[in-house]
């Protein structure tokens, strides 16, 4: 899965809370691009966002002064953040339900931004599809699942953690489809192999 630190763009372009809005216009239009952070004031302060949308939404819509109206009146603080460590799929999911179309990338540090754009021109999703990843990870875990138990015993814990495993990724695969997950591939297991299952726990876990 490809990740947020893949595609970020490392080179961050900031401004002042405090600055006009007519120097954001005019970092936006010299970078050719559409959002710039707002530097924190101090180390416990938080990041802060100013984007094109804001720029046209509260100040251009109303035929305001951009040289008259500062940053801080129009920018969103604190912002949200990414993890460089975040799937690209989970953070396009994040900016898109929250209506935000870029955010700054931390760690420790102020390390990148992405923005929907740097998703769509630099995302793997053409040729890489999460949805199929996870069904040919579901299938290689079962796979994996069936061995681990046929060599340590069905009863046994790696057996278990196996399908626990297995679960988890089909538990997900589910989500991002937002489909309701009927049988699990553990359940199915159980229902192919009740006579491996006879201590109480296993049952309980089987019925579910």
């Amino acid at each position: 899965m490809m990740k947020v630190a893949d595609i970020m763009t490392s080179e961050v372009i900031k401004i002042r809370n405090s600055a006009k809005v007519a120097e954001a216009v005019r970092l936006m239009r010299r970078h050719g691009i559409h959002s710039l952070i707002v530097d924190r004031n101090h180390e416990q302060d938080a990041y802060g966002i100013v984007t094109a949308f804001d720029i046209v939404a509260k100040v251009t819509a109303f035929g305001r002064d951009p040289r008259l109206v500062r940053v801080y009146e129009i920018m969103t603080k604190p912002c949200l953040v990414l993890n460089p460590e975040l799937g690209v799929e989970y953070a396009a999911r994040l900016l898109t339900t929250t209506g935000i179309h870029a955010a700054p990338i931390i760690q420790w540090s102020l390390l990148g931004i992405l923005s929907i754009s740097d998703i769509l021109d630099q995302g793997d999703f053409l040729d890489n599809p999460l949805e199929v990843e996870l069904a040919q990870k579901t299938q290689q875990l079962i796979a994996d699942a069936h061995a681990i138990c046929k060599q340590k015993g069905a009863n046994s814990k790696a057996c278990r953690q196996a399908w626990q495993d297995v679960d988890a990724v089909q538990a997900e695969a589910a989500h991002q489809r937002a489909e309701k997950l009927e049988k699990t591939a553990f359940e199915a297991f159980c229902e192919e192999y009740p006579e491996a299952f006879k201590d109480r726990e296993y049952d309980a876990w089987c019925s579910g």
